[in-house]
């Protein structure tokens, strides 16, 4: 199995040094790309994917601090090493205590530089193989940085045995996640089994969860275990969490909290060992805010949370989508359909998709049922996502999406000043910062220069 390179970006004002900083790399087996300064390298994470961040600490501009707060706004869990001629203590302490990965003085000593660059992506859980990909997130197909850098954070938490909350608009993929998440978990090899709370009656979503006894309703002819005890040693995931009724919320925590569950009509109660992924679109926040979710079983579940990117913010895995499902629904359709004229991709690239990769699917799948030719024209695709059903988005999805615009329409205006944008939107500062907590937006990436 041939290892994919450790893909380093180095950043720095000094062009010879860049250079030779670049040979010497380059000479111990990584893959280089270069940038003269922060913003250009913040440029260059756009287009190239990196594995870590090596950069110069004293730049005209965007010095090597700010280019690592900026690097962390975007990109969470790639590492970034520090190199300076102007070293001292107190500034290896500062950026050690802000996170940067490693910290070295010039002249360095290039072993050391190698060793720390090797020592940071083994923490960081980049540069996984492509081989080692294809084992746990081969149903996750992308070429989004955006979408590379969530799931190296997914990684990260998947060695663990926290209870991890996917946030996301429906059909983003949540289900395809989370089943991610377990096959690259100590728990792979035991089983995965998912339920949607939403889509059953809360008596049966009781006696589903947790099993019953023989006689303990009419109808329970024999003893039923439940999903907990199905997925002993292995992961549970609770679709649509957000729908579950009151009176069950109590349970469930009491499972949780317990580590075990009671059947329905049983009198002793039966140990299980799982880990919990729950999954939702709608608005905990405001459930919580009303009383339709209880707080205890918010912060039990949400240990981990990680909010899965809507199609739109990675437009650029539409083609790639596109024509996988293309070649699977033709293969399973029996329909000598191969392509998408160039005119029908532009067309995919620049809808809405308020359905996401559900939505996407099932416009391709359109197509290929109506398409006379091999090649898919745009008026076939027109045609799909004007009559998709899934184009219409619910009540609470229109309403978030216009809550995050405006709110990144008020931080732009007042250059992420709260105090103001609180102030013009009519809200205390209190409920403001609520607002963009629950959107995930930081105030301070709207400054001026930041």
């Amino acid at each position: 199995m041939t290892t994919t390179p450790i893909r380093v970006l180095l950043v720095d004002d000094d062009p010879d040094l860049l250079r030779l900083l670049s040979i010497r790399l380059k000479a111990s087996g990584f893959d280089i790309r270069c940038a003269d300064s922060g913003e250009a390298a913040l440029a260059a994470l756009a287009s190239c994917r990196p594995d870590i961040v090596v950069t110069d600490l004293r730049m005209p501009g965007m010095d090597g601090m700010a280019l690592f707060d900026a690097v962390r706004q975007q990109h969470i869990s790639l590492p970034v090493i520090v190199l300076t001629a102007h070293g001292n203590i107190p500034e290896a302490i500062e950026a050690t205590r802000r996170g940067v990965s490693g910290y070295l003085t010039k002249p360095y000593d290039a072993a050391e530089l190698v060793e720390q660059i090797q020592r940071a992506i083994g923490v960081s859980g980049g540069n996984i193989d492509k081989q080692t990909n294809a084992a746990w997130r081969s149903e996750i197909l992308t070429r989004s940085a955006v979408m590379e850098d969530f799931l190296q954070q997914a990684k990260l938490v998947a060695d663990s045995e926290v209870s991890v909350f996917i946030t996301g608009p429906s059909g983003a993929g949540k289900e395809l996640l989370a089943r991610a998440i377990h096959k690259a978990s100590p728990r792979a090899d035991k089983p995965f089994i998912g339920i949607n709370c939403g889509a059953i009656p809360e008596q049966l979503l009781e006696s589903e969860l947790f099993g019953h006894v023989k006689g303990a309703f009419t109808g329970a002819h024999r003893d039923h275990d439940g999903l907990f005890q199905a997925a002993r040693g292995g992961t549970l995931f609770l679709d649509e969490i957000g729908d579950m009724p009151t009176p069950l919320q109590v349970k469930l925590l009491r499972v949780l909290e317990e580590r075990e569950v009671r059947p329905v009509g049983a009198t002793r109660s039966i140990a299980v060992d799982v880990r919990i992924i729950s999954a939702t679109h709608r608005d905990l926040d405001a459930a919580r805010a009303e009383g339709r979710f209880r707080d205890d079983l918010y912060y039990r579940l949400n240990v981990v949370s990680l909010a899965i990117p809507s199609l739109a913010e990675r437009r650029e895995d539409i083609p790639l989508l596109a024509q996988n499902f293309l070649q699977r629904l033709a293969t399973r359709y029996k329909r000598e359909v191969n392509a998408f004229a160039p005119e029908s991709i532009e067309l995919l690239v620049a809808a809405p998709w308020p359905g996401n990769v559900r939505q996407l699917l099932n416009v391709v799948e359109q197509t290929v049922a109506l398409s006379t030719t091999p090649v898919i024209p745009a008026s076939l695709v027109q045609r799909a996502l004007q009559g998709d059903g899934a184009a219409i988005e619910s009540f609470e999805e229109a309403r978030h999406r216009f809550e995050r615009e405006y709110l990144i329409r008020l931080l732009r205006l007042t250059e992420g000043n709260v105090s103001q944008a609180a102030r013009l939107a009519k809200r205390n500062r209190t409920e403001f910062y609520r607002l963009l907590s629950r959107h995930q937006l930081e105030a301070g990436a709207f400054k001026e220069n930041s």
